[in-house]
C-alpha cells in the first residue's frame, strides 16, 4: 500500500524530520488544587501561603509545575502532596486556564483541579513552595465572596495569580 502524503507532497516521515519546534513557542504547563471540606455545614478550602517569588506571602491554591513527561493528574497529585501533604485523594478536572499574563514569569497554562476531603481523615502539612497550608472558611454574600480564619478576612481577589476564577469556578462545581 502506498504511504499517504501530505499537499506537499511529503510522507509523514518526512513531514516529522523537517518538523522544527523551535518555530513553536511552548507554554509551561502547571496544575492547581482546589481542596474543598465541610465542617458544621460551612464550606471550607485549603490554601498555601507562598514561601517564594512571585507573591511571595500571598495566599494561593496548592499547585506548581508539571516535570517533562508527567501527565497532568500525576503533577497535580505530586504537586498537592509536597505543598500540603495530602495524598491519595480523588480529583476532578476544574478547567483549563491560559490567558495571557496570568503568571508573571511568562507564558504559564494551568490545568485546575478540584478534590473534596474530610479534615478529620487528613493530616495537613505545608511543604516544598508553601510557608504555610491552612483551611479558610467560604463565606458568600451575592457575587463577593470571602475567605475568613481566626478572624481574618480576605476578598479572594487578594489570592496570588488568577486563583480568584479558579476558585469560582471550582465552586460552581460543587454547588
Amino acid at each position: 500500500m502506498e504511504e499517504l502524503r501530505d499537499a506537499r507532497g511529503m510522507t509523514e516521515a518526512e513531514a516529522i524530520a523537517r518538523y522544527r519546534s523551535r518555530n513553536y513557542p511552548k507554554p509551561a504547563l502547571t496544575a492547581d488544587i482546589v481542596v474543598f471540606t465541610k465542617e458544621e455545614e460551612k464550606l471550607r478550602i485549603l490554601l498555601i501561603r507562598r514561601k517564594g517569588h512571585p507573591f511571595i506571602g500571598k495566599l494561593a491554591l496548592p499547585g506548581g509545575f508539571a516535570n517533562e513527561n508527567e501527565p497532568i493528574e500525576q503533577t497535580a497529585a505530586r504537586e498537592l502532596e509536597e505543598e500540603t501533604g495530602i495524598k491519595g485523594v480523588p480529583m476532578k478536572l476544574v478547567d483549563i486556564f491560559s490567558r495571557p499574563g496570568r503568571d508573571p514569569r511568562g507564558w504559564v497554562v494551568s490545568v485546575a483541579f478540584a478534590a473534596v476531603v474530610d479534615a478529620e481523615r487528613v493530616t495537613v502539612q505545608a511543604g516544598d513552595d508553601a510557608a504555610e497550608a491552612l483551611w479558610y472558611e467560604v463565606k458568600s454574600m451575592g457575587d463577593c465572596l470571602t475567605l475568613s480564619r481566626n478572624n481574618n478576612t480576605i476578598e479572594i481577589s487578594e489570592l496570588a495569580f488568577d486563583h480568584e476564577k479558579v476558585l469560582r469556578k471550582a465552586l460552581a462545581m460543587i454547588e
